[in-house]
């Protein structure tokens, strides 16, 4: 009988119908293509089993002057330094206050009262005290004198937290003695999750009745903190918040501290929206920013300090501090370095800032007009060219803006949680020459979905996958990303699910879209498959797949032959011989009768990777009917 090749073009195509995209490929999780062939993706391993406290959307990774790698995290509670596999909390301070709290308890209860007029804190909230005495006999200095998470605000001068040991009757004094008795405050927390607007923002622009910043407001949304190196020390922030930098040199478990009070400190920012460190020159960027003698944010503004200087933020004549104002659009919502330039992109538009020199220090070119971008971590940068989702379209800049052809763009944005475009955000995963994206599916509060783009095949894969952050450099082997489990993992690092220490299988699939003999004129009868399989990198001595053939009576209609044409049949694809020997199972006897029919491999086991070539197929026609 006449053996028919299959070959599929690369790629995934969801923009038309399995029978319209014939000759391709229809739907897939946890693979990738690589020289036009698809194959199961690497696993994932976490660096440790240490936590951070959180859900992490910004990371950033570098290596020290000593050739230390390190990690920044910035999470909705708290921002880290991960080293060695531990996470260390830097969080900058607010406040302190020194002698003017007081702390209460009562018999029987855990909760500790403090009175702090004017404390500033939230629900949720850090704190931590020192220099406190003994309220009694079980709330005891050592009980007080760490730090708490505050659990209740009552008023705008007191609030509680939970105490480790149960108050008794002699615990109902306070903790005021007179001693040097400091309360530390940390940065206010930010949102988990995006919510609907309801402060600046939410209606329309500057809106009556809306508030900047105001307390309880949305209108920054979810906490994303932006970090820079600048050297090897960090500037760090977040929306509308103030600009903080982390000094290595100063010890791997030091707080944040402020720009605005380093020695030399001059005009540094109150607050903004997000940072740019230049690779042309060193100058930093804050972008939507209070102007110079004023503390209210504009959404527009960009400023920077003088050359090589983190804290001259002052224009003057004998320095290049200086700002521009962009015209296009209502707020910028991120930027990133690229080739001699700084890209800047606002919800509207595109603008390229190159140095010219003083007097005029960097200049705004406008090079894209009428785009969209989804959030500020939704832009990738491989290869000379930036690339980015926005809210229905994906596009590129290479020293043009374009739409960037996309075969999954109605999968992507017709099943979309549109609530969420925050939570968007791209990586690199330049090994594969992959830029991924994820994304919160429709009725999903957490990035679950995400979807690649292989920018050397020119193709696009997709599945399900759940992460918060994820950073790609060249200070690392592998890509790491963020979990929902408050750890980190080395992506591209064995072959399974290692997240929580013990391997655990990754289901990966890739299915044909629908073809036939003879444009479906005839039935036709398959009895034999000749697999194209390769096991290559498998741990295991026996790994294996399964094929799938799934046949059809019509085109479009998703109704499968009758039990009597054969149904469907599948089998398994197995090594006959251990590693390194390449051995593979010759055939699969099969009965599958129909007039399409599409293919599926599927590996759910540990151990296993594998690739697809071209498999042969042993077809007939069998009747009209």
């Amino acid at each position: 009988m006449t053996l028919k090749k299959v070959v599929f073009k690369p790629g995934v195509n969801r923009e038309n119908t399995r029978y319209t995209n014939e000759g391709g490929w229809f739907d897939c999780d946890k693979i990738r293509f690589r020289q036009g062939s698809p194959e199961k993706i690497g696993g994932w391993t976490r660096i440790s089993d240490n936590t951070f406290d959180g859900k992490a959307r910004s990371l950033r990774a570098w290596t020290t002057l000593g050739s230390i790698p390190l990690v920044g995290v910035g999470t909705h509670k708290k921002f880290y330094i991960e080293q060695g596999g531990r996470y260390y909390d830097i969080t900058p301070v607010r406040k302190t206050t020194t002698n003017t709290a007081t702390l209460a308890a009562s018999n029987g209860s855990t909760t500790i009262t403090v009175t702090d007029n004017g404390h500033g804190a939230e629900v949720g909230d850090f704190v931590t005290f020192a220099g406190f005495v003994t309220l009694g006999d079980a709330i005891t200095a050592a009980v007080l004198n760490t730090e708490h998470e505050i659990t209740a605000v009552t008023s705008a001068n007191v609030y509680t937290f939970t105490a480790t040991a149960t108050a008794t009757g002699s615990d109902s004094g306070n903790g005021t003695s007179g001693a040097s008795e400091t309360v530390e405050y940390q940065e206010n927390i930010g949102k988990e999750g995006q919510t609907a607007l309801t402060g600046w923002g939410g209606g329309a622009w500057n809106e009556a009745g809306t508030t900047w910043n105001n307390s309880g407001s949305t209108s920054f949304g979810i906490r994303l903190w932006h970090q820079q190196n600048f050297g090897e020390d960090l500037v760090l922030g977040f929306d509308g918040g103030k600009l903080y930098t982390w000094d290595v040199t100063n010890g791997i478990s030091t707080r944040g501290v402020l720009v605005s009070g380093l020695s030399g400190a001059s005009g540094v920012p109150t607050t903004h929206n997000n940072v740019i460190v230049s690779d042309v020159s060193r100058f930093v960027f804050c972008l939507g920013v209070n102007p110079v003698g004023s503390s209210d944010i504009d959404p527009l503004l960009v400023r920077w300090s003088d050359q090589e200087s983190l804290v001259d933020w002052t224009p003057a004549a004998t320095n290049q501090a200086g700002s521009l104002r962009l015209s296009q659009g209502s707020k910028i919502v991120t930027g990133a370095n690229s080739r001699q330039s700084v890209l800047i992109w606002t919800d509207a538009a595109l603008y390229s800032l190159q140095y010219v020199g003083a007097p005029i220090v960097w200049g705004a070119n406008l090079v894209g007009e009428n785009i969209s971008i989804a959030s500020k971590n939704a832009v990738a940068y491989a290869n000379g060219i930036a690339y980015w989702m926005g809210t229905d379209k994906f596009y590129k800049y290479d020293g043009r803006t374009e739409t960037l052809k996309c075969d999954l763009r109605r999968y992507v944005f017709n099943d979309f949680n549109e609530n969420q475009y925050e939570q968007v955000f791209a990586g690199t995963n330049e090994s594969f020459n992959e830029i991924w994206w994820f994304y919160c599916a429709t009725g999903s509060d957490v990035p679950n979905r995400y979807v690649i783009y292989n920018y050397s095949e020119n193709v696009w894969y997709f599945g399900n996958l759940t992460r918060t952050a994820w950073v790609d450099s060249g200070a690392r082997d592998n890509p790491l990303a963020a979990t929902t489990s408050g750890k980190l993992v080395e992506h591209e690092q064995g072959l399974d699910d290692n997240e929580t220490g013990t391997p655990a299988a990754i289901t990966a699939f890739i299915t044909s879209a629908d073809f036939d003999l003879d444009d479906g004129h005839r039935l036709f009868l398959v009895n034999r498959i000749m697999p194209d399989v390769t096991f290559d990198g498998s741990t295991i001595d026996n790994p294996s797949v399964t094929l799938t053939l799934d046949p059809l009576t019509n085109s479009g209609s998703g109704i499968k032959s009758t039990p009597s044409e054969g149904g469907n049949s599948s089998g398994t694809v197995t090594r006959s011989a251990t590693s390194p020997v390449e051995a593979f199972t010759s055939q699969l006897d099969v009965r599958v009768r129909g007039r399409q029919l599409n293919l599926k491999i599927q590996s759910n086991a540990t151990g296993v990777q594998w690739q697809l070539g071209s498999p042969r197929l042993d077809m007939r026609p069998d009747g009209r009917r």
